[in-house]
């Protein structure tokens, strides 16, 4: 006789924590996420649909396959990934579970998945973070990206947290740390905003100025 799992039938459908790293599109025009294990070739967006990491064609969540969305029930287990040293760069984000799900002792294994929410954790230096900027890792066509403050962006490719979350798209909230989501565009948003054009100036002038060391230099020893 053929085992079935119980079904769940909830009037709200059930949310979860993972982490994952954001990633910005070659060309500029999309954002989204990567897994950090199973699946992490795979960028998602916001509202997506799992398919099976191995090529298979069966739908995700299947019983005898592990792919599909993955998360946990508790927002410190979770947390708790972030500890680890691979995983640093990473942003712990707060999602819906949609259609067809998997229910397991410490989380879901799901057919479909809305981010909620993107907590960005602080810069490497140690500041909050104002923006996601060029990581230095990347896949085919897309840039990974990692929290920075303003003083840290330089010259990088980069975007502010409210930027991203409205590239993103489907109502993501950005948060960086503890603080307000970004797309509130606030005070302190403006704020933030403000710094990072501010530093990428600063940055420019620098640039320039020294260019023109060297030209004058240059001028010199030919005269």
């Amino acid at each position: 006789m053929r085992l079935r799992l119980p079904e769940e039938r909830p009037a709200e459908p059930p949310t979860g924590y993972k982490i994952a790293r954001p990633v910005l599109s070659q060309d500029g025009t999309r954002a989204g996420f990567t897994g950090v294990s199973l699946g992490g070739t795979l960028p998602y967006g916001v509202l997506a649909d799992a398919s099976c990491a191995y090529g298979l064609r069966h739908r995700a969540p299947h019983r005898r396959c592990d792919c599909g969305f993955h998360c946990v029930h508790e927002r410190a287990v979770a947390e708790g990934l972030l500890c680890t040293t691979e995983h640093r760069g990473a942003v712990l984000l707060h999602v819906t579970v949609l259609g067809a799900y998997i229910r397991f002792e410490r989380g879901f294994r799901y057919a479909r998945q809305r981010v909620r929410t993107a907590t960005v954790g602080p810069c490497a230096c140690g500041a909050t973070a104002v923006a996601l900027a060029d990581a230095g890792w990347g896949r085919p066509g897309w840039r990974g990206l990692g929290a920075a403050c303003a003083g840290c962006v330089r010259g990088r490719t980069s975007l502010s947290l409210a930027a991203f979350a409205r590239l993103a798209g489907e109502g993501l909230r950005v948060v960086a740390g503890e603080g307000r989501p970004a797309d509130a565009f606030g005070v302190p948003e403006l704020v933030a905003e403000a710094a990072l054009l501010q530093a990428r100036l600063d940055w420019f002038q620098t640039q320039l100025a020294r260019l023109g060391q060297g030209r004058e230099g240059g001028a010199t020893a030919q005269g």
